[in-house]
């Protein structure tokens, strides 16, 4: 039986009523808006099957490879971060039938002041790492500063930490420099936390570790699996360990039920299809709407040996798009922007491309209730007119829209468009090209890391050329790539954000000012503008929900406003092939998707009739 911190009706009593500032107010979870779901001394989530036989092996197939197994410093290659994942803890870990809940997990409490101008966790007397020995403050510590002074992305993401302290064996303290911003307790609470002693020591060769170069040498931790065996870049093998220190923990029971789980790596997304197929791979995600319509038609699929099912993706919006470098001066007018989404043949690709599977994207929160949509009203409303004289006025009269290229006299209009646009913008067409007064053609480079995406590049290369547009499309292998568009050195490539019910302060990394000329941020357009500052700012210190979604409204109106990007496409369900030999609770985690392999289970009898996995 897991050890609650407080008799269950003091807790209820007592979960979110203000104590005197000196007093502190230990909590077994917290929502980031409202009280969370479940109380103190739970016995387990809602979806999970608390009877989930324990045993069997999982195949998962990804793509690329690894040459490290240290995720503070990834090597050239990359380090196989999803199975590292069962090998490290965080502080709190999340629930996945509400939006935005953390719920203590190496940590058995935690604590905030009422301004959220700080954290404390205190960590479980039975936390231990797989050496046996006590998971510490000074783990925590050690965990936060190498990770933040050792990679940039943590190094944002912390950047409001001024101060980790320790206050005891198994209590630690984060002071933040700003107050108000709600989302820090649980940023912190994410911390992956290593093991400080074993960082400090040697290899069993006699050679001191170093946290800030790659190593193949299999790491300690203290989560439910440890790494078994690997083969460099080839695959990697995890598997349960008996004695887990967690095993029965609320936020645990019903999961952590497969004996090993094994990581494929194949470089190639086509050869990673054919795994499958060839009984390789177990479960996949299916991203490729090709794949989806065409890919699965085998024996095994007609047997009913390899199932196909869809899970609705009711936490997680997206904006997928093409990124427009404004560091560029060619992309600073707005009207040159618009007129590339113009020109996007989305309905044709959709028809020949994409069978018909996916829609287009019309929001920067794309498929959650963050979405923007008519006109301003209300809170919302209120929001924009305080910086009326900062944002496009369109925002107060126009609802945005994606042109629709779905005829071919739709498509002739809105060339026509797009035409009037940048000849207002100064480019002009002579013997052909679109050139501005001084001669300069308007050119761009399509930059890809997967020659895949040439299927969707030529088709739009080829309206632009109508326009006069010089266009190239440039495909390069992942480090490359890796490195263009972390130096920005592109003219237009895709982006990717992924959005949750709760945004915060991964905003300002995504479209926030001080990002915008960040090496390695996810500011890939450059976006610099004081309006979006100040919306992503009234997200950030939201007081309740509603306040929340009227200010994430109120931040996606204007982003499309301004065409920043050209939106892509989108499907707000995850399509999953999988063969029979696994099953799921009856109840599913709301926000979570397929949730695959965290609540499901090896079931012996579809595996009878299936075949074993090899």
């Amino acid at each position: 039986m897991i050890r609650t911190l407080l008799p269950s009706f003091l807790a209820a009593c007592l979960a979110f009523t203000p104590l005197a500032a000196q007093e502190a107010q230990w909590r077994h979870g917290a929502a980031l808006l409202g009280e969370p779901k479940y109380p103190a001394g739970f016995k387990q989530f809602d979806y999970v099957n608390p009877s989930a036989p324990k045993g069997g092996l999982v195949r998962l197939g990804a793509q690329g490879t690894f040459d490290s197994f240290n995720i503070v410093v990834a090597g050239v290659k990359g380090s196989p971060e999803q199975g590292l994942s069962l090998v490290y803890e965080t502080l709190t870990t999340p629930s996945f039938d509400e939006p935005s809940a953390a719920y203590g997990l190496l940590a058995e409490a935690f604590s905030y002041p009422e301004d959220f101008s700080s954290v404390s966790f205190r960590l479980r007397p039975e936390a231990k790492w797989h050496d046996g020995k006590p998971v510490t403050a000074d783990d925590v510590i050690f965990s936060f500063e190498a990770l933040k002074a050792n990679s940039p992305t943590y190094a944002f993401y912390y950047a409001n930490v001024t101060k980790a302290e320790k206050l005891g064996e198994r209590e630690v303290k984060f002071t933040f420099n700003e107050k108000g911003n709600r989302e820090l307790p649980q940023i912190m609470g994410q911390l992956t936390v290593l093991p400080k002693h074993w960082w400090e020591g040697t290899t069993p060769d006699g050679r001191k570790r170093d946290i800030t170069q790659t190593t193949l040498e299999p790491p300690l931790g203290s989560g439910p699996y440890r790494l078994k065996n690997f083969d460099t870049g080839r695959n990697a093998t995890y598997e349960r360990v008996k004695d887990y220190w967690g095993s029965d923990l609320n936020v645990n029971v019903g999961q952590n039920n497969f004996e090993e789980i094994r990581y494929e790596y194949y470089r190639d997304a086509t050869v990673l299809l054919e795994a499958f197929k060839a009984d390789r791979i177990d479960f996949r995600s299916e991203n490729s709407a090709r794949n989806w319509a065409t890919g699965y038609d085998f024996p095994a699929r007609h047997e009913g040996r390899v199932v196909l099912e869809e899970f609705p993706l009711r936490a997680s919006g997206v904006m997928q798009a093409f990124v427009l470098n404004l560091r560029r001066d060619k992309f600073k007018d707005e009207r040159v922007r618009r007129a590339f989404n113009l020109a996007f043949p989305f309905e044709e690709l959709n028809k020949t491309v994409f069978y018909g599977l996916y829609e287009r994207v019309g929001s920067y929160f794309h498929g959650l209730e963050l979405a923007s949509s008519g006109l301003p009203e209300g809170t919302e409303l209120e929001i924009l007119e305080a910086l009326r004289d900062k944002v496009p006025p369109s925002v107060f009269t126009t609802p945005y829209k994606n042109p629709v290229n779905d005829t071919n006299e739709a498509v002739r209009n809105n060339l026509r468009e797009a035409d009037r646009l940048l000849r207002e913008a100064g480019w002009e067409v002579k013997n052909g090209r679109r050139v501005n007064a001084k001669g300069e053609p308007l050119s761009v480079e399509l930059l890809s890391s997967s020659p895949n995406e040439e299927r969707v590049f030529l088709p739009y290369k080829a309206v632009l050329e109508r326009l006069g547009i010089g266009v190239t499309v440039r495909s390069v292998d992942d480090v490359q790539y890796t490195n263009r568009t972390r130096s920005f050195d592109f003219d237009i490539t895709t982006g990717l954000w992924g959005q949750s019910l709760s945004p915060g302060n991964e905003q300002r990394e995504f479209w926030g000012s001080q990002a915008a000329q960040r090496e390695g941020s996810r500011n890939l357009a450059g976006i610099a503008d004081p309006a979006v500052d100040a919306l992503i700012d009234r997200i950030i210190f939201a007081k309740d929900r509603e306040e929340l979604v009227a200010a994430t409204k109120a931040l996606d109106r204007v982003l499309l406003a301004h065409n920043y990007v050209v939106p892509q496409w989108t499907s707000l369900k995850q399509r999953t092939a999988r063969w029979d030999r696994y099953s799921h609770p009856d109840v599913m985690p709301r926000y979570a998707g397929s949730a695959f392999p965290t609540v499901w289970w090896y079931d012996e009898a579809k595996a009878a009739k299936t075949g074993a996995p090899r």
